[in-house]
């Protein structure tokens, strides 16, 4: 009896091991389909009605700076991309012959300044000879007409020296304002003639849009007063300072061109880039869906719906106009609180079937 036990008490302990054993190996519990994905609810929000127009941007403040002198280019301090402050030196012209003839100029000055001084004194002799009856009243005429015509050659003399300085300090250019040059024309020891152009530049601080809008949206635009420009090239929406709808329409396209300032702080873009202009002319609530959550395949536009019971599902969807930078207009295929998934590609892995292949994928 007492063996018939001990056997028993091995196979329970032997039972229990086991049981313990698989207890340790079971899967931990699953976390719901849609908890491991980021994801924001579709809502209904009162955003702005806007008018899109094709844009581009120019810069208020954009010149080419030219030579005013002939001569050979001795330095080029800047050259494309480069930042220039007012009155920096940026192109140096050889002022050699500039300075021979200011330096004639001068001389020349010296030698008129000489013989006025000689015609003066001419003058005062022959009004003290005069007084005393040793010459005639012709004599004193013609004395004082000397004079006259010496201080008269002194003046055009300063001139002329004043233009040869002028003239020479045409030989180095200085920037007009600061900004950034945005092109090099002429290459180290090029001859440089009056009127070639050197450089061009612009402001960086003083970039506007310019866009061409119909006749029939001008009163909405002008009333409103409110735009935005979106430059798709670097996903920036930037905020309009000051708009201007220019007095006059084209009378081809029967467009008017607007003019949209933008703030002083808007960095990385550049004369010349296509922009789109978004002009305010109502507000009413539409129902938005973030921009990140919304993907496009060919002519495919949809969302991945997820919820806390099913893998997240694909959903085509049509787009309307309205939104901004964070979210875009839902006319169908989403109702307001549905989630959806702000990773798509990663919702799109999760939602592929297993052993689905990638036609199941795309």
């Amino acid at each position: 009896m007492r063996r018939a036990a001990c056997v028993l008490v091995c196979a329970l302990a032997s039972v229990a091991a086991l049981t313990l054993a698989g207890c340790s190996d079971a899967p931990a519990p699953k976390a719901p389909p849609g908890a491991e994905f980021k994801a924001a609810a579709v809502e209904i929000r009162e955003v702005d009605l806007t008018y899109s127009a094709e844009a581009v941007i120019e810069a208020v403040r954009q010149s080419t700076v030219s030579a005013q002198i002939s001569g050979r280019i001795v330095e080029l301090r800047f050259d494309v991309g480069d930042y220039v402050k007012q009155g920096q030196v940026i192109v140096r012209i050889d002022e050699r012959a500039a300075g021979q003839a200011l330096a004639a100029s001068e001389a020349q000055v010296r030698e008129a300044d000489a013989a006025a001084r000689n015609a003066r004194v001419q003058f005062e002799r022959s009004r003290q000879l005069l007084a005393q009856k040793f010459i005639s009243q012709a004599a004193l005429d013609k004395a004082e007409a000397d004079y006259k015509q010496a201080q008269a050659r002194l003046s055009a003399m300063l001139a002329g020296a004043g233009q040869a300085a002028t003239e020479r300090s045409f030989a180095t250019i200085v920037a007009p304002y600061s900004g950034v040059v945005s092109a090099r024309h002429v290459e180290l020891g090029e001859m440089a003639v009056p009127g070639k152009p050197l450089m061009t530049g612009f402001d960086p601080s003083t970039l506007r849009a310019v866009a061409n809008v119909p006749q029939a949206q001008v009163a909405a635009i002008q009333a409103s007063g409110r735009a935005r420009i979106e430059v798709p090239a670097t996903a920036r929406w930037f905020e309009v300072r000051q708009l201007t709808v220019v007095p006059s329409a084209d009378p081809r396209t029967h467009t008017t061109q607007v003019r949209l300032e933008l703030s002083a702080d808007a960095r990385g873009i550049y004369p010349g880039v296509f922009a789109r202009a978004h002009f305010a002319v109502g507000r009413a609530p539409r129902l938005l869906a973030p921009r990140e959550a919304v993907f496009q395949r060919s002519e495919l536009t949809a969302v991945y719906v997820i919820d806390d019971k099913n893998p997240p599902r694909l959903r085509q969807i049509r787009l309307g106009t309205a939104g901004d930078e964070r979210a875009v207009e839902v006319l169908a295929g989403l109702k307001p609180g549905e989630r959806v998934a702000l990773e798509p590609m990663k919702a799109g892995m999760a939602a592929v079937p297993a052993g689905a292949g990638m036609d199941a994928a795309r």
